[in-house]
């Protein structure tokens, strides 16, 4: 049991903060970012179909709803 902790913990990296920062700022620097107007087009993009979604779904609910009330005849 010993000598298994003393494997893992031989495999374990050392971390250095310095480093790290350097890689992240490394990584970050690869990232292409959207422009404004990429943003803006995907946001309206979001809430548009937000928008349909929720109308699609309403329109669902109630039509199950009518169809449950037939069928128990309740409301009537």
């Amino acid at each position: 049991m010993l000598s298994l902790m003393r494997s893992e913990s031989s495999f374990m990296a050392k971390f250095n903060p310095i480093t790290f920062m350097q890689e992240v700022r490394q990584e970050v620097a690869k990232v292409t970012w959207p422009t404004w107007k990429e943003v803006w087009i995907t946001t309206l993009m979001v809430i548009i179909m937000v928008a349909l979604a929720s109308v699609f779904f309403l329109l669902v609910d109630q039509a199950l709803s009518h169809v449950v009330r037939l069928i128990l005849g309740v409301g009537t």
